[in-house]
């Protein structure tokens, strides 16, 4: 047995020397031969934390509290090891760590408010709202003046559909901080969902300046495309901004994950698809078929899944649709980056983008060949401004000539498709109902808008009054998106002397049932500047005129990219003035509606916007295409 005083002797001259490690090693074989004494625990903790080795210093100094529970110094010594051990399992992605490092410090000082706001975060990204409310609240309790417990407070409310709570909180945290500008985006996006226009005006055009003059801000690029004004060049920016905040780490310094995937013209490729949405989600709609359809002889299709399994048929004919459907929802962001790295993927497609849920992470962390940008985010995803250079956070972007004619616009370099959106041609079409069942009255004209309440802008809204007004016999039939929205529109209706029983709104019903009742609507209304998308189809598909008016960005443009690939050009407007001109026109004109209605529905069984075959074909093509330049690259 070795003497012990001469490994103290040893490890005390190692400390003294500035070896913490060498100490450490020498402290513990003091420790295993003494496992009682309480002194060694407190330097072996000490140069744990030291050596930034938390988790061995939490156990540590949660030995000296199981032997003294009143050595205060050894509590807050712990916290201290638990709050580092929490911030860098939070920073990894590690979020069940996260949460249990700050649950236990909670037990040990409650009274700490930051404690409660990590905790709170970590419990918002482990997808348990709830929890995440009623730790924030404490932290605010205990701290009321902080402008970031409030302003997260207000995400987690807005999650669990509080939007009025989550107002008051960004509000809250706004009157704080005023220069909380992620708080700012988070209030307009909340209250463009309930139509609450007030003082909107000024405070989007105080986010645009905030975009070009702070690229520190962290403006979600998601909620910045639907405010009225902002510019395709503005959303880049603002994307760049984000990206830069968020991933300019991991672009910069990524890891080390091995040697990529063979570079063969002639091997089978390896696609990926990346989404939190491969459930019963509009997305859905949209890809399935397309997967089923992918050429196996050519591709091999990884989906690699990090959102909820509903256990809805969407999701299981999903499952069987790709060849292998991994899911990362338990892995951060380097496990998840390792595996698809492990898989050999050639080219990762995100389906995501900067919408709920977003693991953008994965892809700056470059585990694939090639990255592409699609179909879940209508922009681009932006750059990482280096020291010497920009560099698109993606490769790629998946369009048409119609919602991106400007290629100075994107960051990503454009594949073009004959028409960026897919369609599965297999919807489910529930059971007929009548007029009288879905409250519209019988003889009437029926205008509609099934999009989102955040996409009715007061401008849009203004002229759907106006053709109420100039067609006493018609009604507007509206999405129940939220009850405050609802009850925002009926008062802006009245104020416009127009009947709030003019406005119906469908509730939200299963997708079967939503399609079969488009057929009671005349006209399909779009909205400005952010289009019908899903909706736009889902309304084509059932034979519904969609009327759109074209904008400068790519929200704005996807249903002129629809209508134009189904040959209805009539239904595209560059004004609002022509849009709601043409509108009242099919009011006035039933017989030329009719015509249109017909030549939809034959062009609906003709056009290539619901051949899921054809749309496969064509994706292939550029995949194989970007495939075969970066094997000529690498030559």
């Amino acid at each position: 047995m070795q003497n012990v005083n001469q490994l103290l002797a040893d490890a005390h001259q190692a400390k003294l020397e500035g070896n913490a490690g060498l100490a450490l090693q020498l402290y513990l074989q003091a420790l295993s031969l003494h496992p009682s004494e309480l002194s060694l625990q407190i330097v072996c903790g000490n140069l744990c934390v030291e050596l930034q080795r938390f988790e061995e210093a939490a156990g540590h100094f949660r030995r000296i509290l199981s032997a003294s529970n009143k050595n205060n110094e050894a509590r807050k010594a712990l916290c201290y090891a638990l709050q580092e051990l929490g911030n860098q399992a939070h920073r990894n992605g590690n979020f069940t760590q996260a949460e249990a490092c700050f649950e236990e410090i909670t037990q040990h000082q409650p009274g700490n408010a930051v404690y409660w706001y990590n905790l709170g975060n970590a419990q918002r990204e482990l997808g348990k709202p709830q929890a995440a409310l009623q730790s924030f609240k404490k932290s605010i309790q205990l701290e009321p003046n902080d402008a970031d417990a409030h302003n997260n407070l207000g995400n987690v409310q807005r999650e669990l559909g509080m939007l009025d709570k989550a107002i008051a909180s960004y509000e809250k945290a706004l009157q704080l901080n005023p220069n909380l500008h992620h708080a700012l985006a988070h209030l307009v996006h909340q209250k463009q969902h309930i139509c609450d226009w007030q003082d909107l005006d000024a405070q989007i055009a105080q986010l645009r300046d905030l975009v070009k003059i702070y690229p520190s801000g962290k403006i979600s690029p998601f909620a910045f495309l639907a405010m009225p004004g902002t510019t395709a060049q503005e959303q880049k920016t603002c994307a760049s901004n984000w990206a830069n905040q968020l991933y300019k780490d991991l672009a910069r310094d990524p890891i080390d994950i091995g040697l990529q995937a063979s570079k063969s013209k002639d091997k089978k490729l390896k696609i990926g698809y990346l989404s939190a949405d491969f459930r019963l989600h509009p997305l859905a709609f949209l890809i399935t078929e397309l997967i089923e359809k992918h050429d196996r002889n050519q591709f091999e299709i990884t989906a690699y899944s990090y959102g909820k399994d509903d256990k809805t048929s969407a999701r299981k004919r999903l499952i069987k649709a790709f060849d292998r459907f991994i899911d990362i929802t338990n892995l951060n962001d380097i496990g998840a980056t390792k595996k698809i790295n492990q898989d050999e993927i050639d080219i990762l497609v995100d389906l995501t983008g900067y919408t709920q849920s977003s693991r953008t992470g994965i892809v700056a962390l470059k585990p694939a060949a090639i990255h592409i940008n699609w179909l879940g985010f209508p922009g681009t995803m932006g750059e990482i401004v280096g020291n010497l250079a920009s560099e698109s956070l993606f490769d790629y972007l998946l369009a048409d000539k119609t919602i991106a004619p400007n290629a100075a616009d994107f960051s990503e370099k454009l594949l073009y498709l004959p028409c960026y959106q897919p369609n599965d041609s297999q919807r489910p079409i529930g059971k007929s109902t009548t007029k009288t069942a879905n409250n519209l009255p019988k003889n009437s004209f029926v205008f509609c808008c099934f999009n989102q309440t955040f996409k009715i802008t007061s401008e849009v809204f203004a002229v759907w009054m106006r053709l109420l007004k100039q067609a006493p016999n018609s009604v507007l039939w509206l999405l129940e998106c939220n009850p405050w929205a609802k009850a925002n529109l009926q008062r802006q209706a009245e104020n416009e002397d127009i009947n709030i029983n003019r406005l119906i709104f469908a509730p939200r019903v299963a997708i079967a049932e939503h399609l079969a009742r488009h057929v009671h609507a005349d006209l399909f209304l779009d909205t400005l500047p952010y289009n019908a998308h899903t909706t736009a189809s889902d309304a084509l598909f059932m034979r519904l005129p969609l009327l759109t008016c074209t904008g400068n960005t790519f929200a704005s443009r996807v249903a002129t990219s629809l209508l134009l690939s189904i040959h209805l050009p009539e239904l595209i407007t560059n004004s609002l003035h022509d849009y709601e001109k043409k509108a009242l026109y099919f009011t006035q004109n039933p017989d030329k509606l009719e015509q249109l209605k017909q030549k939809l529905s034959s062009k609906v069984g003709e056009s290539a916007l619901f051949k899921p075959t054809l749309f496969a074909r064509n994706l292939e093509q550029q995949y194989l295409h970007i495939w075969a330049k970066l094997c000529d690259k690498v030559k």
